[in-house]
């Protein structure tokens, strides 16, 4: 048997046949073109999904479910997205449409992020976890929670923006609104800025940092110099491990898990940035003088985490 996992996004929809090992074998993506109606987005959909299936030379027959990962607020029991800010949807009935479009009764939603945590959790950093956590850290910091093997949505399916909580009372302005959120400090976004800062601060004081030379500006910048033995790229890159090791101390003492995975671009540090921010963490955390400990752990599917997750719902 095999499972359909669809990885939706503002930018491209990804749509993996996936075997029982958890293996995608199949695999199609087209851009999503966001501005356009919302039922040409999910007709593309239900279109990938019967190419993947199609492609691998097997019969819809042997298909046990299709799950779709969405950006936004995503009512998993309707099978619904209530809203997405970066798609043109709204109170959208994605399942029921694609049942229709595919002639498939089995058909799960969640959000992206939460997707991505169960993926994880199946076939990835957390596997065998009972309790694991995900972070991204990309544009913003994404988060989903999966707690005895099942995701943690709340009862109005809005749980797990784990980058809005607050770190620096009223601190830098959020997107959301609020002032000192964590994707505020621990995103590339936030990287990229404090970089940008720093740059500026060495001009006004006549002090050389190889950041200065940089293209383009980006959350690699400081990583890069800072690995040449530029100073004050590491003090960049201080700074910013400690605000992440202070929100992932925060994540650990809400609750507790196995494993708390990091995806997403700054991920790809590797065991370096594990290496920096455990010593901070444990200090930070409540009980990190106990034997049993959260593992910290590099997310390892990367951007098949949405896909493999979608398809695991």
């Amino acid at each position: 048997m095999f499972r359909i996992g669809v990885d939706l996004g503002g930018t491209n929809i990804a749509v993996g046949l996936v075997n029982e090992n958890h293996e995608i074998v199949k695999k199609a993506t087209t851009p999503t073109f966001a501005k356009r109606a919302a039922e040409e987005i999910i007709e593309d959909i239900a279109r990938l999904c019967k190419k993947v299936v199609n492609d691998a030379g097997v019969d819809f027959s042997s298909v046990e479910s299709v799950g779709v990962a969405s950006p936004g607020l995503v009512n998993s029991g309707a099978g619904v997205v209530e809203y997405a800010n970066n798609l043109p949807f709204k109170d959208l009935h994605v399942a029921d449409m694609l049942r229709e479009l595919l002639s498939f009764d089995n058909i799960k939603l969640a959000n992206d992020a939460n997707a991505a945590a169960l993926g994880e959790a199946t076939a990835g950093a957390a596997t065998g976890a009972s309790s694991s956590v995900m972070i991204t850290l990309g544009t913003g910091v994404g988060g989903g929670v999966v707690i005895d093997g099942k995701l943690l949505t709340g009862f109005n399916f809005a749980a797990g923006e784990l980058g809005h909580i607050v770190i620096e009372v009223d601190g830098r302005p959020c997107t959301c609104g609020r002032r000192g959120c964590w994707e505020t400090y621990s995103s590339a976004t936030a990287l990229t800025a404090m970089t940008n800062e720093k740059i500026e601060e060495c001009k006004k004081a006549g002090r050389y940092t190889k950041m200065s030379e940089a293209e383009r500006v980006n959350g690699r910048t400081a990583c890069d110099a800072m690995r040449a033995g530029d100073e004050a790229a590491k003090e960049v890159y201080d700074k910013y491990v400690y605000y992440l090791a202070i929100g992932l101390a925060n994540i650990i003492n809400i609750f507790q898990p196995e494993v708390i995975s990091l995806g997403g671009g700054i991920s790809g540090e590797g065991q370096s940035l594990i290496d920096a921010l455990l010593p901070i963490v444990r200090k930070e955390q409540y009980g990190g003088f106990l034997d049993k400990q959260t593992a910290l752990r590099i997310a390892k599917l990367g951007n098949d985490a949405g896909i493999i997750g979608a398809a695991a719902l």
